[in-house]
């Protein structure tokens, strides 16, 4: 026998449906949603769509980012509706809706991709932009030929350790050290706008940033940001960038493990979390179709670190997206789905 759950309240601002009102539920108690978010049935049109792309076949080291997503969300629980740093309201300013995950093949990557990019396609009929939590990093180059399909060639803002556009690995051309490689053959990229941050660590050789280059991208690495700072590095961006069709694909890995321990290929060295957040935030007004944020295996992961770190980082891009505030209008609680 099964009992009927009353609906819980919710925040709303005008024909917008946000979060859960935690001044009337615990957080621990809402739905495991991003930020605890309504779902498809409880809204009616969106502006943007959380999904999940539980998939880790593609992984080189640690696996585990299969199960990604659900830490992201559980994380995220702490996430308020206004972010005073962007003056931003991200779940109010705009209509937001977790859609749950798209289901790909666990052991055939091929597969995978294919199902991926049908899944995206789909999100894209309903939504303008989407945030993908994952997964690998394998599951960006279906969801840029869905977003190419759409808006043409793409500029890529990737922030990484690693550069991800080697060509195989074991002979495998797709995997989560390849997808840029894959989408630059593809056309799917915009050679001239595209670039790395906080690039670090070893290579296989000296040929690996070359043949990067060529490919298009331009690599911030994690030294030149100690020397030129967060505002060069963001000043750096907002050029390259300008306004064309944007994707944004986080890798948590960019952070130093010692913010980011929860990660497959971790990398020492790297960005704190709030210098991220802080180039992020400086995205808004781009021109940015969609975003990912990759490689969380919350395995690895020490009281929810690194899953904080993503569901922040899913925070402040989706802060970065949100209309200013009109002056005068707030938002009010009331009941409902």
């Amino acid at each position: 026998m099964s009992l009927p759950l009353p609906s819980q309240p919710r925040v709303h601002l005008d024909q917008v449906v946000g979060q859960v009102d935690f001044t009337q539920v615990p957080r621990f108690a809402g739905p495991t949603t991003f930020a605890s978010l309504p779902r498809p049935h409880e809204t009616g049109d969106l502006d943007v769509a959380v999904v999940g792309v539980p998939f880790d076949a593609g992984v080189s080291y640690r696996p585990g980012a299969r199960f990604g997503p659900q830490h992201i969300r559980i994380s995220s629980r702490l996430l308020r509706p206004y972010n005073p740093e962007a003056d931003a309201w991200p779940f109010l300013g705009q209509q937001v809706v977790d859609l749950g995950d798209i289901a790909a093949h666990p052991y055939d990557i091929p597969a995978a991709i294919t199902a991926i990019e049908n899944g995206t396609r789909a999100v894209l009929e309903r939504a303008g932009k989407l945030l993908v939590l994952g997964g690998d990093h394998t599951i960006a180059l279906p969801v840029l030929r869905a977003l190419h399909a759409r808006h043409g060639p793409i500029s890529v803002l990737h922030f990484d350790a690693h550069l991800d556009t080697w060509d195989t690995y074991f002979n495998s051309p797709y995997l989560h050290g390849t997808p840029f490689r894959r989408a630059a053959e593809e056309g799917l990229l915009d050679p001239e706008g595209c670039l790395h941050v906080g690039i670090r660590g070893g290579l296989y050789g000296p040929g690996d940033m070359k043949q990067d280059r060529a490919l298009g991208f331009t690599p911030i690495r994690c030294e030149e940001i100690e020397d030129i700072g967060v505002r060069g590095t963001i000043e750096r961006m907002r050029a390259r960038l300008q306004d064309r069709p944007v994707y944004i694909s986080v890798d948590i890995d960019v952070l130093d493990p010692a913010f980011a321990p929860g990660t497959g290929t971790p990398e020492s060295g790297g960005l704190t979390s709030r210098e991220l957040l802080m180039m992020l935030r400086a995205t808004s007004g781009l021109n940015v179709v969609g975003a990912d944020i990759v490689e969380v295996a919350p395995a690895y992961d020490h009281a929810e670190i690194t899953g904080v770190a993503a569901a922040h980082v899913g925070y402040e891009l989706l802060s970065a997206w949100a209309p200013k505030p009109t002056p005068g209008r707030a938002p009010d609680t009331t009941r409902g789905a």
